[in-house]
């Protein structure tokens, strides 16, 4: 028996899992443009997070997908509360799956069948198909699990006394919340010790109070996982977490306080006795104190956020707090944080450059170039660790960019080692001009790197670059000529050359940056430039 309940719950974990990793798949880029375009007010971060964890049917995928758009910088804290009010919305839909399909209809006839198609899917077909096909294989096997619960369940009782733990009595219903907890941190998926309750209720190895107890455990256990998460996770990470556990547990002393309504309610419409209609009963309880959690919540959702800002505070100078290894499994989040991250770094190279463009005598600050070395250091070990699956071809390109996007960023950073062609700008008015040039391209970007413009800035720095490629041409041709008609020196000759190739420089891989971290959708590798 206990055997065939570990069986189980096994084959009910792999299905989860199977359908998480296939329906996050096909989805593709759905979880970040959803996250992105749909979280601005707290009524549609709510819905989007409940829509998101409905059809990945995992809190966790929706949970980690939001930390790593606040550590992207895409959403704010504040509005991460509706998401993760949602996936706890969301998760709820599990219970509903197997009260009103899993044990009403013996669905283990047809689920070998679809397993095999699911499997056969995966196997002979790439892309999108197979993706379905994984989601498919892990739908079967999570009614072959619930099946398999069901037939050890059976004897269950026979074997155990569950009466010493009441769902009557305060010290009862606490020892079934605890139980309910280390359920779900054990199986590490709520989905699972809610489907294990509502079979064993259904076989009659427990009661109604008793599963009622268990669920409001099972659906704070997932604050306990989120602990663990974050330790040692980033300052987004930890906010993200602390706010998921509070909630949890406002949500539990909620549960608690109407538990007793919802008994009485049961036992007014003589549910008791009628298994379909008690784990029915249990789905729509696990609903309902989410449902008035989140009810209860909302208003005071601001002072919830500024409080947990307060307590952790973020490091805004750093150029890697965007980066967050616990969402690297998740390619496009994890990419948008490179992406963030990378933009940070400009945004530091080009203050930098601004600098020492408005300075004759700027002295090399080696501790900032220190800082952007660890910084490129991080976030290319961090591209490394990221594993774009075949099929993704929006992951893949917006990988691909950002590579390129890193590499212009490092011809930056060396730029910035060679600030000693700053003092001979002033010698010459060419060299003047293409300086003024810069800086004003410089603004155009540091404004859309702060939000400030959502203009396609890449055409003007485009034409900026171009236009002091010509100006290098130009002027290089002048000043041999002139060195060789007159008796100047041959160093401040060369000295001229090399600073007009310089901005020259700053000006390409400054627009070249910019254009990979644009958000484009399609890149091409080389964008059209003047030979």
């Amino acid at each position: 028996m206990i055997l065939t309940l570990v069986g189980g719950i096994g084959l009910f974990l792999l299905g989860m899992s199977l359908l998480t990793d296939g329906l996050k798949n096909l989805a593709g880029d759905t979880l970040r443009l959803m996250l992105s375009r749909f979280v601005k007010g707290p009524f549609t971060a709510l819905c989007s997070g409940t829509f998101i964890t409905f059809l990945v049917q995992s809190s966790s995928a929706t949970t980690l997908a939001t930390i790593g758009f606040v550590s992207a910088g895409l959403i704010t804290f504040p509005q991460t509360i509706g998401v993760l009010l949602g996936a706890k919305l969301g998760t709820t839909s599990t219970g509903w799956i197997v009260a009103t399909l899993g044990l009403r209809y013996s669905i283990s006839v047809i689920a070998l069948p679809v397993i095999g198609v699911g499997a056969l899917m995966k196997l002979l077909s790439s892309g999108k198909l197979a993706h379905a096909g994984l989601a498919l294989a892990g739908f079967g096997l999570i009614f072959m699990g619930i099946d398999t619960l069901q037939v050890g369940m059976e004897g269950l009782a026979d074997y155990i006394d569950f009466t010493v733990l009441s769902g009557t009595q305060f010290s009862g219903i606490l020892l079934l919340i605890v139980t309910g907890i280390v359920m779900t941190v054990i199986m590490q998926s709520s989905s699972a010790a809610v489907a294990t309750t509502l079979t064993a209720l259904f076989a009659g190895a427990i009661d109604l109070p008793q599963a009622a107890a268990l669920v409001i455990g099972q659906n704070f256990g997932t604050s306990v996982t989120a602990i663990i998460a974050i330790i040692g996770a980033s300052v987004a990470a930890v906010r993200t977490g602390v706010i998921y556990v509070v909630f949890g547990l406002v949500i539990a002393v909620i549960a608690v306080a109407v538990m007793p309504v919802f008994l009485w309610i049961t036992e007014y419409l003589n549910i008791p006795g009628n298994a379909a209609q008690m784990a029915i009963a249990v789905a729509a309880f696990h609903t309902s104190f989410n449902l008035i959690g989140i009810v209860f919540i909302m208003p005071f959702r601001q002072y919830f956020a500024d409080l947990v800002m307060k307590w952790f505070p973020e490091d805004e100078h750093s150029m890697t707090q965007r980066l967050d290894r616990s969402v690297q499994h998740i390619p496009s989040v994890a990419i948008e944080s490179v992406n963030r991250s990378l933009r940070a770094m400009l945004s530091g190279l080009l203050d930098y450059l601004s600098k020492a463009l408005g300075e004759s005598n700027l002295s090399i600050d080696r501790e900032f170039l220190n800082q952007a070395e660890l910084a490129k250091v991080e976030i290319s070990q961090f591209l490394n660790e990221i594993k774009i699956g075949s099929g993704q071809s929006a992951d893949y390109n917006r990988y691909v960019a950002t590579l390129h996007a890193l590499d212009h960023n490092v011809r930056l950073m060396d730029a910035c080692r060679d600030t000693q062609f700053v003092k001979h700008i002033k010698n010459d008015p060419v060299a003047t001009q293409m300086s003024v040039m810069l800086q004003v391209s410089f603004e155009k970007t540091q404004n859309w790197i702060s939000e400030k413009s959502e203009e396609d800035i890449t055409e003007a720095l485009r034409e900026v670059s171009a236009k002091l490629a010509e100006l290098r041409k130009k002027r290089r041709v002048e000043i041999l000529e002139h060195a060789a008609l007159s008796s100047g020196s041959s160093i401040q000759t060369l000295s001229n050359l090399d600073t007009i190739r310089w901005l020259d420089k700053l000006a390409y891989h400054h627009w070249r940056a910019v254009y990979h971290l644009m958000d484009k959708g399609e890149y091409e590798i080389d964008p059209p430039y003047p030979a």
